[in-house]
């Protein structure tokens, strides 16, 4: 996996609707799921008690929290892009998203991204990026949307 740098809107604006990166995967253990679980207060058995889950669920096993593999976004996100020369950044949103297959535990994931479009708004940038957080050895992905970033240079 290769960073990219981006420094400026001219840096983004060269990318729009190319790939701009893959990052590593990322295993989900039990463990992360019991803490996110823990966190969000979501202890429904499907996640949270292998046995049952094993015993009685669809997918023979715990599987992660919808939200769970959305919030590691940010991680991989930032082994895509390394966007520098800023005051701030936001996540200002996410369009179009859609959960298409459950990640088992112990499941590796990976980020894809693409630049979909990139405006400058009076000094600010937003950045509207296609995602895809991919299984591996899936065909289908876990989630695929649409993530609206706001980049404040300096």
């Amino acid at each position: 996996m290769s960073q990219l740098r981006i420094g400026s809107f001219e840096d983004f604006e060269k990318y729009i609707g190319l790939e701009l990166g893959v990052s590593d995967y990322h295993k989900i253990t039990q463990e992360q799921i019991n803490q996110f679980a823990t966190a969000t207060l979501d202890h429904q058995w499907i996640h949270t008690d292998p046995e049952r889950a094993k015993a009685e669920g669809a997918f023979g096993d715990t599987i992660a929290h919808g939200y769970l593999t959305l919030s590691i976004v940010p991680y991989l996100w930032g082994q895509v892009v390394d966007v520098q020369n800023l005051k701030m950044m936001v996540n200002y949103g996410i369009e179009s998203l859609r959960f298409a297959q459950p990640v088992l535990v112990n499941n590796e994931v990976r980020l894809n991204a693409n630049l979909k479009s990139v405006v400058n708004l009076r000094g600010t940038i937003k950045a509207e990026v296609n995602v895809k957080l991919e299984i591996k050895d899936q065909k289908k992905p876990a989630f695929s949307g649409v993530l609206v970033f706001l980049y404040h240079f300096q």
